[in-house]
């Protein structure tokens, strides 16, 4: 891993972007043995506004906590991915949900897709869980925090009764990605 390792999480509120970014940065600090910082962003709509959040992660002291070089970027919608996919750098991950982004942006990246909001539909009858899934998409991709670390933060979050649920969701996504590095 490099000092600095930047993730962004974006989609339309109501997601679960800002949990997944807090899940992820709770992953990698608490239950992975690293430095991580998380920030959030969305517009005045409570719910279909756009919305990121970005974590960075680090075995070094953070020294800026924003992103500015992202490494890996999740766009669950077409707005979300039109409007922040800009500063993925070169050699970067774009993870996008193929059935809500149909533009795809063009740049010196890698772009994954995936119908996640779908699979979570399929496999679990529940698209509340598409964060979770992504969440185990992109630690698989990613490499950058253990799966055990993340499904830890991810059933530290949950409530009691949505555990099997989210635990399931998670493993889905560790699952899912497999195939698509």
């Amino acid at each position: 891993m490099s000092a600095r390792y930047e993730l962004r999480f974006s989609g339309s509120g109501g997601q679960g972007m800002i949990l997944a970014g807090i899940i992820m940065a709770e992953a990698a600090a608490i239950y992975g043995d690293k430095n991580a910082v998380q920030s959030q962003s969305y517009g005045p709509e409570s719910r279909g506004g756009a919305s990121k959040a970005e974590v960075i992660i680090s075995t070094q002291p953070i020294d800026y906590p924003k992103a500015t070089a992202i490494d890996c970027m999740l766009a669950m919608t077409q707005e979300a991915c039109s409007k922040y996919h800009y500063d993925i750098k070169p050699g970067g991950i774009l993870l996008i949900d193929s059935n809500e982004v149909k533009d795809v942006p063009k740049g010196h990246f890698k772009t994954i897709s995936f119908p996640i909001i779908e699979t979570a539909r399929k496999e679990l009858g529940k698209t509340i869980v598409a964060n979770i899934i992504s969440l185990g998409m992109i630690a698989e991709l990613t490499g950058i925090v253990p799966h055990e670390a993340v499904e830890k933060a991810v059933l530290a979050r949950v409530p009691a009764a949505f555990v099997e649920l989210n635990k399931k969701a998670v493993q889905i996504g560790f699952q899912s990605a497999k195939g698509l590095k």
